[in-house]
């Protein structure tokens, strides 16, 4: 479904959300299989921390269109152009009807959809055929699930707008990877007060998405022995989904 990259060598990748977590991570598994790396967040510090000598590091604020662009300019500048993009910028707040913040819900949206809209508008016409742009959503875009009011929300457009975007660009060979992890454990699913199932390290995560690219298909989800769970319970109709769900969660 989408192309093969199996070999990294002189690739050419900006990771978008690459300071901490996944991104931090991916950014050292791709550095050891010889790609060409940019590397975006909002410090330049945290990526400084990384000791990535020989990548582009760039920060900017992925949900400015201007600052997304400046950064694209420097790259296509350094490189003459762009082999993958990875959106991996995400923001998470635990979130139910009792303690709703619209503010804090939209700034939530924007981060982790909104800005993955803006990225994308501002590398589209840059993306070759054999390469292409990949989001990191999450299972929790599935269905809705307790304390993810305004999670859950921006990771499910997130999903179908790379759904959409997949339809218009696979005829052109450019792929588009819809990445979604179960809990990996970061700073922001620091957060969360519950036992997470198969919780995975930033670097399992990096290496499963990896494996992902490789394999040519649109969706790397992982772990699979949660998100093939998760996506037997969206399957479900409302009426079994919603209270199975409360068993399962406590919620």
């Amino acid at each position: 479904m989408n192309p093969v990259i199996d070999d990294w060598r002189g690739k050419r990748v900006w990771l978008v959300g690459a300071s901490s977590g996944i991104g931090a991570a991916l950014a050292q598994a791709l550095a050891l299989r010889g790609a060409r790396l940019a590397l975006s967040a909002r410090r330049l510090d945290k990526l400084q921390e990384l000791g990535l000598a020989d990548a582009l590091l760039l920060p900017c604020d992925a949900t400015e269109p201007a600052s997304l662009a400046g950064a694209r300019l420097r790259i296509v500048n350094a490189w003459g152009g762009i082999d993958l993009v990875v959106y991996l910028a995400g923001d998470y707040v635990p979130m139910r009807a009792e303690n709703f913040d619209l503010a804090v819900a939209e700034q939530v949206v924007t981060v982790n959809f909104n800005a993955a809209m803006r990225l994308t508008s501002v590398v589209l016409a840059d993306l070759p055929a054999g390469g292409g742009i990949a989001f990191v959503a999450s299972v929790a875009g599935y269905r809705g699930l307790p304390k993810a009011l305004a999670y859950g929300p921006g990771k499910a457009a997130l999903i179908h707008f790379a759904e959409c975007l997949y339809q218009d660009l696979a005829p052109q060979g450019i792929g588009v990877w819809l990445i979604n992890p179960g809990f990996v454990a970061t700073q922001l699913t620091a957060k969360n007060d519950f036992s997470m199932p198969a919780l995975l390290t930033p670097e399992q995560a990096a290496i499963a998405t990896v494996d992902g690219l490789k394999s040519g298909n649109f969706e790397i989800h992982f772990p699979k022995r949660f998100t093939r769970l998760m996506k037997f319970l969206a399957l479900l109709p409302y009426r079994w989904y919603f209270p199975l769900i409360r068993r399962l969660t406590g919620g």
